[in-house]
């Protein structure tokens, strides 16, 4: 007696609903073994869990982030990146910020080969981040160098006395919380700060001249705080070759035994609203439909925004605007 309709239809229906079960823990088994094999190759997606040549770049104020140093550190420990093209286009930072910079690249470079590949400019703080690597390739334009110090402060008690305002103050001592810019800066006080100075500029200067193989001589030409082009930069050892990424993967195929067949990937940190653009985009927008006025203010606030992270000594170029 064959089985009623009713009966089969069921039947029918619960296998289907098994097989998408069976196919939805299939699925997520996948998904998970995937999170896990990210999580221990240190990949923050699947495009980085085959074999590449890692692209970290740095752009921008050189601060030494955590978020910076925290993906530098997954690259060294992900076995699938072989190599990293570390690629610059910056004017310099905060002097701490480039030496933890420096720090947690050099640590990557023992574990695999790094070439540094500059844009536009990687001047002070951002060419203490390329000296970092085993060979610095440019582009023949690109400015590297201004090898140097900066500290600087307003003083504008000149304009206070002028207005009648006097900032009256107590202090344990005469060099606490000095040059503060409500009084005409003490010799004392400028030479406090000169020895600052002086100290982080022979740190600097020691950098170059045990990484890019100096003499004295050769330190003197370059470590007056210029920046030079790529072109002129070769010859003074601060650059070894010129050109760009293709230039930076044939001489890691020659010289560390990196297929130039490998993908170039990614790594990224986690953006900010500052890191997407979004204030930057809103102030281009705004100049594009004519609101001038807005804005210069928007940039205005990005540019106070930086400011207000780089504290204490800078390891910065400060260029001219070519608008």
């Amino acid at each position: 007696m064959s089985a009623p309709t009713d009966y089969l239809i069921d039947r029918r229906r619960l296998r289907r609903k098994l097989g998408w079960w069976r196919m939805a823990a299939i699925a997520a088994a996948g998904f998970a073994f995937v999170v896990m094999l990210s999580r221990v190759t240190g990949a923050d997606s699947t495009d980085k869990l085959t074999p590449h040549i890692a692209r970290l770049s740095l752009q921008g104020m050189i601060l030494g982030d955590k978020d910076t140093l925290e993906l530098i550190k997954k690259i060294g420990e992900s076995s699938q990146a072989k190599a990293v093209l570390l690629t610059i286009d910056s004017p310099g930072g905060t002097t701490t910020g480039a030496e933890k910079l420096y720090d947690e690249l050099r640590r990557l470079n023992e574990k695999k080969p790094v070439v540094a590949v500059v844009g536009a400019v990687a001047a002070s703080g951002a060419y203490i981040a390329a000296i970092a690597a085993d060979t610095i390739v440019a582009q023949g334009n690109s400015l590297v160098g201004s090898i140097g110090v900066l500290f600087q402060y307003p003083n504008f008690y000149k304009l206070l006395e002028n207005v009648g305002v006097k900032v009256e103050e107590v202090k344990s001592s005469p060099l606490k919380a000095s040059p503060n810019g409500f009084e005409p800066t003490s010799e004392a006080a400028r030479a406090a700060i000169a020895s600052l100075v002086a100290d982080s500029y022979t740190w600097f200067k020691d950098l170059v001249k045990a990484r890019r193989g100096l003499d004295d001589a050769g330190l003197a030409k370059v470590a007056d705080g210029r920046v030079f082009t790529a072109r002129q930069g070769v010859p003074l050892k601060l650059v070894d070759i010129l050109g760009g990424e293709r230039e930076a993967v044939a001489w890691l195929e020659k010289n560390k035994n990196i297929t130039k067949d490998l993908p170039v990937r990614d790594w990224k940190k986690k953006t900010s609203m500052e890191q997407l653009g979004l204030v930057e985009g809103a102030a281009g927008a705004a100049r594009t439909v004519g609101l001038d006025s807005l804005a210069l203010a928007l940039d205005q606030a990005v540019a106070t925004e930086r400011r207000s992270r780089l504290d204490g000594l800078l390891a910065i170029w400060q260029g001219f605007d070519a608008r």
